[in-house]
């Protein structure tokens, strides 16, 4: 029978968290960026931890290194450790002070309206994390959201563009598509598929510059070799945008999320198009190398599942 193992012969904490940032971000020397130590540092730390495993957790080349399979599961056993350690560390200081934070956050349209009131309302029913927090939601369109982050106006944020500004970190939470709809009395109602070309000639209205659906639906017709026209109605929200197609017998592009209910009970109608990808990707962004509170940490936990990442952020 093996022998049990004395407390002094654990592996460190700080090597564990050494061994997640490296998955993390991919590379030693990213990992030490991260947790602001020196590039040696932490090759030599990574080496003292698997000859304490007794494992190889680093396949080094001249091009790098990378995890093992072994390292990779060690990675991920860390992970848990680490992420356990953040939470006891976090519930205790909650404890001694008895203060609320306050938390920051910026987040686009679509996710503010359909997604983020529920991972507010679970940040809100976690009292066993030991996370209070008053939580300040701003709703911008994602281009905002990110020059928010990075005047340090906000904590956390969520956006749906296709592209994150440098500075910047993400974390990609859903897919998402964006569909084109109609009222039920529009022509295009009874249409199995409509052109990108007839698209833009069709009565479209678009939101704003900055939106992320803008940018997505803009860089979705130059792939298709569509411009988007520089003149169109342009609206600065998702409400505005349903109305006009309701009620103005325009055509929009928007998000699935934003329109299910209304298409689900036949107040509108999706509207295939030809040859126009439309699908992107809604992330969480937070400034790079910024230190994000406990409540931040949480929320991001909970808007991804649980797969954030962000303890060595």
């Amino acid at each position: 029978m093996a022998t049990e193992r004395q407390r002094g012969e654990r592996a460190s904490l700080a090597l564990l968290e050494l061994l997640v940032a490296t998955q993390a971000h991919g590379s030693i020397s990213a990992a030490a960026r991260a947790l602001g130590i020196s590039q040696p540092t932490a090759s030599n730390g990574l080496r003292a931890l698997e000859r304490r495993l007794g494992l190889a957790l680093l396949a080094r080349t001249p091009r790098g290194a990378r995890l093992t399979a072994a390292g990779a599961a060690v990675a991920a056993w860390a992970g848990e450790v680490v992420a356990a350690s953040d939470r006891f560390e976090d519930a205790v200081t909650a404890l001694g002070s008895g203060a609320r934070e306050r938390l920051r956050v910026a987040a686009s349209l679509t996710v503010a309206e359909y997604l983020a009131p529920r991972w507010l309302a679970a940040l809100a029913d976690d009292p066993g994390r030991g996370v209070a927090a008053d939580v300040e939601l701003a709703v911008r369109n994602s281009r905002d959201v990110m020059a928010a982050l990075l005047r340090e106006d906000a904590d956390l944020g969520f956006v749906e563009g296709p592209g994150v500004r440098r500075g910047l970190r993400s974390r990609v939470l859903a897919d998402d598509e964006l569909v084109v709809v109609v009222a039920p009395t529009h022509p295009w109602a009874r249409r199995r598929s409509v052109g990108a070309a007839a698209l833009v000639d069709g009565g479209l209205v678009v939101r704003e510059e900055g939106s992320g659906t803008r940018d997505v639906l803009a860089r979705a017709l130059a792939a298709a070799g569509v411009a988007l026209p520089e003149h169109l109605p342009t609206l600065g929200s998702t409400a505005a945008v349903k109305a006009a197609v309701a009620h103005g017998g325009a055509v929009a592009v928007v998000s699935a999320l934003a329109v299910a209910d209304d298409v689900a009970r036949g107040a509108l109608v999706r509207v295939p198009v030809v040859g126009l990808d439309l699908r992107r990707r809604l992330r969480m962004v937070w400034r790079d190398g910024a230190a994000l509170s406990p409540a931040a940490r949480r929320l991001a936990d909970i808007a991804t599942g649980g797969r954030a990442g962000l303890s060595a952020s």
